[in-house]
């Protein structure tokens, strides 16, 4: 069986996902910067409405890298617990050291404040000295699963080395690819790594443009059809 996680960061986008088929929604604010942590009220609203899959709330204080003062990890550590107490399945985390390793310390207080959830590892393991280790240390501290493209921009690119990830992680976690991943080439990338759970985020103009001088941008939302064809495809 194929897991299929998409990311949203919208109530209509997680709403869509989750009458989808999607057996996972990862909530998450401001998508165009990598994702950010939702706020209360966008978080209330998507466990509202969302009956079958399962929300995951990505912690992510700022964009930028993976590196965190004390005051920010505070402030992950205070929107692990209300997504816990909101009810959210699980929580998305991630941090590293100056020398590109898991912070174990940071990542060990994350996951002690979800208190049993569900922690996945976000992609600052794409961005680690070696993500071989990177998984051993992430076990030892039970984590669920980890999200990567294999160090690539998308999971096919990064191929080898999801396959040597899938292989050293064994039965102790999972490894979830993701980069890229639609419908056209989902078959293609579980062949070439052995993974079985896959995480996309296809998204569409939202189409609202603006007669002003003063222009804030278009917004993006979950792109249904593709999404839907994924799917499909794993189905």
């Amino acid at each position: 069986m194929v897991i299929v996680e998409l990311s949203t960061d919208t109530v209509d986008g997680a709403v869509a996902a989750d009458r989808l088929g999607a057996d996972r929604v990862e909530l998450c604010a401001a998508g165009a910067l990598g994702g950010l942590t939702p706020g209360p009220g966008l978080l209330a609203a998507t466990l509202a409405r969302c009956t079958r899959a399962a929300v995951h709330v990505l912690i992510r204080p700022r964009d930028g890298g993976f590196r965190y003062t004390p005051a920010e990890v505070d402030a992950m550590l205070a929107d692990v617990r209300h997504a816990v107490g909101a009810g959210a399945a699980g929580v998305v985390v991630g941090a590293l050291t100056a020398g590109g390793a898991v912070d174990r310390v940071v990542a060990g207080e994350l996951i002690a404040a979800a208190a049993g959830r569900e922690v996945t590892f976000h992609r600052a393991i794409d961005v680690c000295a070696d993500p071989l280790t990177a998984l051993d240390t992430l076990a030892g501290l039970g984590v669920s699963r980890v999200l990567s493209s294999g160090q690539a921009p998308t999971a096919l690119d990064g191929a080898v080395v999801l396959s040597r990830m899938t292989a050293v992680a064994g039965d102790r976690l999972t490894v979830m690819a993701c980069g890229g991943i639609r419908s056209h080439n989902v078959r293609q990338v579980l062949d070439a790594t052995g993974v079985r759970h896959v995480h996309a985020a296809p998204r569409r103009p939202a189409g609202q443009t603006s007669a002003s001088a003063v222009d804030f941008g278009a917004h993006a939302t979950l792109d249904e059809a593709a999404a839907r064809e994924l799917i499909a495809a794993v189905r």
